[in-house]
């Protein structure tokens, strides 16, 4: 089976970037340093105009956490349209009750918007209470795969996880659904976390910064956190995606 490699992007340099590369496929977001938030509009369609692969949306309306609200529906079921005008391969999701579930009503109504665009299930899982139900739900709404960690900080520190889950699908499912490990993919650990846990998708940022090619500076006035320097502009590395997709090509 071809191993499949997602990049997640936040700028349209970056998904240049990630196809010359190797990418198979780009999860598009904004605020890639917030977890990955729902691109614009605007971002989706030149994403669609420029891509050779798949591109997937983010549809995350905010930061924090993953208990929507009826205003928070609204807004994801209309960027959903948005992804569908744009003519996107597919969207990234995720919906939790407050008591750590998959919330069902939510995740039915945002597939039934998504239509035949392909649907992944975001790392919203490794928040769920209880993640082998998470991933029956998941499946039964019609996703195609879901994106974790294993329910730890990053894929390396949840493998013995990611391999459990890996084996539930394959058990109840066969090839119909896929587990895709990220966070902390790197090609250090790349060919490790694919021949350990038997996954046939990965997930990275190959995160790198570029400096501005602004020639007057002053970094006296902060546009956010004062910890971010607001010259150093975040993009996706060729080299670190080219590095990973030779580690796999081992794996």
């Amino acid at each position: 089976m071809t191993m499949q490699l997602e990049v997640c992007i936040d700028n349209l340099e970056s998904l240049h970037y990630a196809q010359q590369g190797g990418a198979t496929r780009i999860e598009l977001c904004s605020s890639l340093a917030l977890g990955g938030l729902t691109p614009s509009a605007g971002f989706m369609q030149l994403a669609a105009k420029h891509a050779t692969i798949p591109v997937y949306a983010m549809i995350r309306p905010r930061q924090g956490d993953f208990l929507f609200s009826s205003d928070d529906v609204e807004i994801m079921l209309a960027d959903i349209h948005a992804a569908k005008h744009a003519q996107l391969q597919g969207i990234v999701v995720g919906a939790l009750t407050c008591d750590g579930h998959v919330d069902r009503d939510i995740l039915h109504a945002l597939m039934k918007q998504a239509g035949t665009l392909g649907v992944t299930f975001h790392r919203a899982i490794d928040q769920c209470a209880d993640p082998f139900a998470a991933l029956d739900t998941v499946m039964q709404a019609g996703c195609e795969r879901v994106l974790t960690s294993g329910l730890a900080p990053s894929a390396p520190e949840g493998i013995t996880m990611i391999k459990r889950m890996v084996e539930h699908c394959v058990k109840h499912y066969g090839d119909q659904f896929s587990i895709m490990p990220g966070a902390g993919v790197t090609a250090d650990n790349a060919a490790s976390i694919i021949k350990q846990t038997g996954v046939h998708e990965i997930h990275l940022s190959g995160k790198s910064t570029r400096p501005s090619l602004m020639q007057h500076i002053d970094a006296s006035a902060h546009m956010g956190n004062a910890n971010v320097d607001d010259f150093a502009i975040p993009v996706t590395s060729v080299e670190k995606i080219k590095a990973v997709v030779a580690q796999i090509q081992q794996a």
